[in-house]
């Protein structure tokens, strides 16, 4: 295995998850590290924290590539005695690069939606829920069918089960014994899209928020419009990485280019216990 240059590793991955597809708040592409100097080994996560940069020191990755930003909002500091700092400094120290694919990487074909929608069990054709206006192949969000109909209960369950297992699981709204087939999904925060999914029988997506939330069910739910499953934003971005992981390496092969790549097993997840109410 030769060691490839981080820019041939970056025009890879732009190849398929093009800057130019990110939102224009974004902060997309390479956060840190030198592109002349050679790559062999990539970490792919969801999050650039400590946890994720103790993983690559010990593997010996020379590129971590996360779907979220570090510095989304900007700053004006990198000093050591800030957690981001402290990560920055760590890399630089370990000759790590930090590389970022966040909303392009939400609107690529196959891009994160995709990944979800195959980790929760849709196998056939998928479609973006909110096409991109120059390419209606690509968009936010996917919908399909299942192979069979469920009900809400057991797709739910099926769900689950194609998930990573966070604290919390999956919250569900609607009746469980409904049969459900069309099925709605979007990585991450799917407030925006929830008009948009109406037509499916169940939307699936992360951080749903309790008035967006109840409206759409008492407005849309007596109308036969979708049952909703919230589940944990890492969770529901985490199957993009093996899928990444994949496009990366054999894009590269087809150029004769051998890299190994590893998916995170850090849990970045920020919720870390549950306990219930007492009555």
């Amino acid at each position: 295995m030769f060691p490839t240059p981080l820019s041939v590793i970056i025009a890879e991955l732009e190849s398929t998850y093009d800057p130019a597809w990110a939102e224009s708040w974004d902060a997309v592409g390479l956060v840190c590290g030198n592109p002349a100097e050679p790559v062999s080994k990539i970490l792919f996560a969801v999050d650039p924290v400590a946890g994720v940069a103790d993983e690559a020191v010990a593997w010996g990755a020379d590129l971590i590539v996360t779907h979220h930003p570090l510095y989304l909002r900007g700053t004006t500091t990198v000093a050591a005695d800030t957690a981001k700092g402290a990560l920055i400094h760590r890399l630089i120290k370990n000759d790590i690069a930090l590389y970022t694919a966040h909303t392009n990487a939400d609107v690529a074909n196959p891009g994160v939606s995709d990944a979800l929608a195959r980790a929760v069990g849709l196998t056939g054709a998928l479609s973006p829920l909110r096409p991109s206006p120059d390419d209606p192949s690509r968009g936010l969000g996917r919908v399909g069918e299942l192979a069979e109909p469920l009900t809400l209960q057991d797709f739910a369950a099926q769900a689950a089960r194609g998930l990573p297992r966070t604290a919390w699981g999956l919250r569900v709204a609607g009746d469980p014994a409904r049969l459900v087939r069309t099925i709605a999904v979007s990585g991450g925060a799917g407030d925006s899209l929830l008009g948009t999914a109406r037509a499916a029988d169940v939307f699936l997506t992360a951080d749903l928020r309790h008035h967006p939330a109840s409206e759409f069910m008492q407005t849309g739910a007596f109308a036969g419009g979708p049952a909703l499953i919230d589940a944990a934003h890492w969770a529901t971005e985490w199957p993009w990485l093996p899928q990444a992981a994949r496009l990366l390496a054999s894009g590269l092969a087809a150029k004769g280019i051998t890299v190994e790549t590893r998916v995170s097993q850090t849990v970045t997840d920020a919720w870390t216990t549950t306990a219930q109410c007492e009555d």
